[in-house]
């Protein structure tokens, strides 16, 4: 499975960015996907998590009310809509996947079996 991601930019705070990450499987069935960040020196952390099964959802407290997590199924892509950014949002930002059936949301990096290439956002303030 290969993950291609693509969206991220520069942009004011307040704005908003989408983040797309494209899936090269056969069908997009039973899976889960997440979205992390990371800063330099510190630990990836969960963004929000999307399973095929629901779907369940989960967003970390500090985007919620302003990350939706979505997919699109006939195009095999994940989507991250970023609203009302902060500055510290800036980070790379990598989404992930692993072949799932289950009813809960991945929302742990360990958890998951492949790895985009990650993209920059930073926010300006």
């Amino acid at each position: 499975v290969q993950l291609v991601q693509s969206g991220g930019d520069i942009v004011q705070a307040g704005g908003s960015l989408r983040l797309s990450c494209a899936a090269s499987v056969s069908t997009f069935e039973d899976y889960a996907i997440g979205w992390f960040r990371q800063v330099p020196g510190k630990e990836r952390e969960t963004v929000s998590c999307i399973n095929s099964e629901g779907p369940t959802t989960y967003y970390a407290d500090s985007v919620k009310g302003r990350f939706t997590i979505s997919t699109d199924k006939a195009k095999r892509t994940v989507f991250l809509q970023m609203s009302t950014l902060k500055s510290d949002d800036t980070a790379v930002y990598y989404c992930a996947f692993r072949l799932y059936g289950g009813s809960n949301c991945l929302h742990k990096k360990n958890e998951y079996d492949y790895w985009g290439q990650g993209t920059q956002v930073t926010v300006s303030s």
